[in-house]
């Protein structure tokens, strides 16, 4: 995602999320983090004509990624834009070192549960009135990433020939 998507975007935004909609200058402070070496990671979804049907964005701290947000026009759900987004931001916390990756998503939103579930996060937590101002609750979600470099198991070490 670029600056000059954030206005496409935010006609998707406003009509997918109309009571809690990100506010332009959102997009632009974490637009202001997504260079190399920066905090954030966003991308976006377009038909070949370069319309946005879709745009995802994650924020990676240390060894913690989060799922700041992911959407796709209602017209192209079910089509695998949202799997693809997701994928890319998964990808991405892995190059970047995450060890976890969290998300929050409404507790109503049953499709998006079950495509993070496709992807292996799982439950951890529910956030009361995360959605403001509708007061829907957040079901929070965890993924777990496999360590890059597997840790020590004694149990797998050569044994001295000399020594038994």
């Amino acid at each position: 995602m670029r600056w000059w998507d954030i206005e496409p975007v935010m006609e998707l935004e406003l009509r997918l999320f109309p009571e809690d909609a990100w506010s332009r200058g959102m997009y632009w402070s974490e637009l202001a983090e997504a260079h190399p070496g920066g905090t954030r990671h966003y991308t976006v979804a377009t038909a070949p004509d370069g319309t946005v049907l879709g745009y995802a964005g994650l924020m990676a701290v240390g060894v913690e990624g989060d799922v700041q947000t992911i959407a796709v026009d209602t017209g192209h759900q079910g089509a695998g834009l949202g799997a693809a987004l997701l994928t890319d931001l998964v990808e991405e916390s892995v190059r970047r070192g995450c060890e976890e990756v969290l998300l929050e998503v409404r507790v109503d939103n049953v499709r998006a549960q079950q495509l993070y579930e496709r992807f292996g996060f799982r439950p951890v937590g529910i956030r009361r009135g995360y959605y403001q101002p509708a007061d829907v609750d957040a079901l929070v979600m965890r993924l777990d990433h496999e360590p890059a470099h597997p840790t020590h198991d004694p149990t797998h070490e050569s044994k001295d020939p000399k020594n038994g």
